[in-house]
């Protein structure tokens, strides 16, 4: 049954999204708005073909520009944070040169990034604050890499400088961002699925649904159709000014804060105003991970 079920789920993908492909390229080659709302749609109607069930706790700000920054645990995280809201990802740029995923990646206007020239930098300020200042929602994976869906990675404070960038890199993005662009705000999404078949995930069981490390995508990826429907929790924080912060790394520490603190919450099945110990990884412990993530990260097969 599950090969049966996973072939009819890839069939059904297929059917709604190859017809559907020229007229989001239609539409971002036109510059219509519906380029950036099309594939929320989109995305909303591959998740109920994949049978998973959204609960959203918290709301993506949609009158402002937003900087979303969220914890990344499986390539399940493209389609769900899209039926969140509308948004556009920051993927590295290894990315566009995955056959079939970078063009939808390039559909869904992600932003590409160079991680390993330091120059790039500016540049890929310059076109962060162009998107914020035209009211897009921009997703930062701030891990580095992808988890094993228990916990969270400490954040890769380089990773912000695109976001964030230090006064010299600032100045080569130029006068790009506008108004808008300095009305933009920072909200984090803490994302972890919790049922498979409406049972409980526990510990062992979620990283059948991670994606990380040396996994093969094209068997994951069927694994997950033939294994049945999943259910996810979402919790978006209250929007933040993102001119509030000094720096990336303040954003980054708050940022990681926030993220690691909704996980925690999910897992344990606590509310929102309800207090919880949340443990962050030792400096040594952290920094050690922050090069293994940073090194995963340049792996061909992970987005970000």
């Amino acid at each position: 049954m599950g090969a049966i079920r996973g072939a009819s789920v890839l069939a059904s993908f297929l059917a709604l999204t190859l017809p559907l492909m020229p007229v989001q390229a239609l539409l971002v080659r036109s510059g219509s708005k519906r380029a950036r709302t099309f594939p929320h749609w989109y995305h909303r109607q591959v998740c109920r073909l994949l049978g998973i069930r959204l609960h959203i706790e918290g709301e993506v700000d949609p009158q402002r520009p937003v900087l979303l920054i969220a914890n990344h645990s499986t390539w399940l995280d493209i389609p769900v944070l899209s039926a969140v809201a509308p948004l556009s990802f920051v993927a590295k740029r290894e990315v566009s040169t995955w056959p079939f995923v970078s063009s939808l990646a390039r559909l869904q206007r992600t932003v590409f990034v160079d991680r390993t020239r330091r120059t790039a930098v500016g540049q890929t300020a310059g076109e962060i604050t162009q998107r914020l200042s035209a009211g897009d929602t921009i997703v930062l994976f701030a891990e580095g890499t992808s988890s094993d869906g228990n916990r969270v990675l400490p954040f890769m404070t380089s990773l912000f400088a695109a976001a964030k960038p230090a006064a010299r890199d600032a100045a080569v993005a130029g006068d790009a961002g506008g108004e808008q662009a300095e009305q933009a705000v920072v909200q984090t999404l803490s994302a972890v699925y919790t049922h498979l078949h409406g049972i409980p995930v526990g510990r062992e069981g979620r990283p059948r649904i991670a994606w990380y490390g040396d996994m093969e995508m094209r068997s994951h990826a069927w694994e997950l159709l033939k294994a049945g429907p999943l259910d996810v929790t979402i919790r978006v924080s209250a929007p933040v000014p993102l001119t509030s912060f000094a720096d990336r790394k303040e954003l980054a520490r708050h940022s990681e804060a926030q993220v690691r603190e909704g996980v925690v919450r999910i897992l344990r099945g606590r509310p929102a105003d309800e207090p919880v110990a949340v443990v962050a990884p030792e400096s040594a412990q952290s920094a050690v991970r922050s090069r293994l993530a940073d090194q995963a990260g340049q792996d061909g097969r992970k987005w970000t």
